[in-house]
C-alpha cells in the first residue's frame, strides 16, 4: 500500500499561527505532508523564499510534526504535487472570501490533474481573521503582531520592520 502525500502550498510570508493549525491538522489527513513554500507573483513579499523556507522548517520542528517536510517549488501546483507523488492538496480557508478562490482555483486544478483531491479545511475559529498581509501591515505601522504569530515569527518580522522602515505617525 503505497503513502498517502499531500500537499499544503503557500507563500507563508510570514508563516501564521492560522498556519500552524492548518498544518498541524492537515498532517493527520495524510501520511506525509510537504509544505510547498511557493512565490506569487500578484504578492509583495517582505521575506525571500529561502527566508520564508528557513522560518517554515523552523515552526514544523516547533511543532514537532514527523510526518511532515518543508520544499520550495517555482512550478505550477499540479505540475509540483504530480513530481511528489501528491494525491492531496490541503488548503486552509478563513471566510467566504477565501471560498470563492480557492473554490475557483480547486476546479481549475482539476482540470489540470482529476487524479489530486483538494481537501479544505476551516480554520480554527479563534483564528480566522489572521491573514499574512496583514500580520505585515500591523507590523509595518508598528503594532503588536504577537497574537497573530509565533513568537520566532514575530522576531523576524520585527527586525525586518526595523530594517526596511516602519510606516505612518508613531
Amino acid at each position: 500500500m503505497s503513502k498517502r502525500i499531500g500537499i499544503y502550498p503557500g507563500t507563508f510570508d510570514p508563516i501564521t499561527l492560522g498556519h500552524a493549525d492548518i498544518l498541524r491538522r492537515g498532517s493527520k489527513l495524510v501520511d506525509w505532508l510537504i509544505v510547498g513554500v511557493t512565490t506569487n507573483p500578484s504578492k509583495n513579499p517582505m521575506f525571500d523564499t529561502a527566508e520564508r523556507l528557513a522560518m517554515v522548517e523552523r515552526e514544523v520542528a516547533t511543532l514537532g510534526l514527523g510526518n511532515v517536510e518543508v520544499v520550495s517549488f517555482n512550478a505550477l501546483l499540479m505540475k509540483f504535487a504530480k513530481m511528489q507523488g501528491a494525491s492531496v492538496i490541503v488548503r486552509g480557508l478563513r471566510a467566504v472570501a477565501d471560498f470563492e478562490y480557492e473554490y475557483q482555483m480547486a476546479g481549475m486544478n482539476q482540470q489540470i490533474d482529476d487524479d489530486i483531491e483538494t481537501v479544505f479545511l476551516m480554520a480554527d475559529v479563534s483564528l480566522q481573521p489572521i491573514a499574512s498581509r496583514l500580520v505585515k501591515e500591523i507590523a509595518l505601522y508598528g503594532g503588536d503582531i504577537s497574537p497573530f504569530v509565533s513568537t520566532q515569527v514575530r522576531d523576524d518580522v520585527v527586525a525586518r520592520v526595523d530594517e526596511i522602515g516602519r510606516k505612518g505617525d508613531y
